[in-house]
């Protein structure tokens, strides 16, 4: 997967990482292509950060950092707890009919075909 649809999954996967561990935004980027989804551009993820703070699913304060400027750590908050169960959810369906149509199409590929493209063939 590249650029659009790994920026549509960005929601899901930041809540989750914070749920798992309270983090500032490069530490989430570094974690974020640890699973694979390395064509995310950073400013991408801090846009995602700062709309999921507006909606409050986050909460954010800047911790002094031992050498550096401070950085903004992110936490989740309760109604964030609940989006991240709300989208594990709706990923789970969306696993369901992936793993559908990826059967489907795995039998599809293992039918012998005669070469022409069926509804062009029934059009004449």
């Amino acid at each position: 997967m590249h650029g659009r649809e790994l920026r549509s999954l960005l929601h899901p996967f930041l809540l989750l990482l914070i749920f798992e561990r309270p983090s500032h935004g490069y530490d989430l980027i570094e974690r974020l292509e640890a699973m694979g989804m390395s064509d995310v551009e950073s400013g991408q993820v801090y846009r995602v950060l700062r709309g999921l703070e507006r909606d409050r699913s986050l909460l954010s304060m800047w911790e002094a950092a031992e050498a550096g400027p401070a950085r903004r750590r992110y936490e989740l908050t309760a109604k964030g707890r609940n989006d991240l169960r709300s989208w594990i959810a709706r990923l789970a369906q969306l696993d369901h009919v992936m793993d559908a149509f990826l059967r489907r199409s795995a039998v599809a590929f293992e039918r012998p075909r005669d070469g022409r493209d069926s509804y062009a063939a029934s059009r004449g």
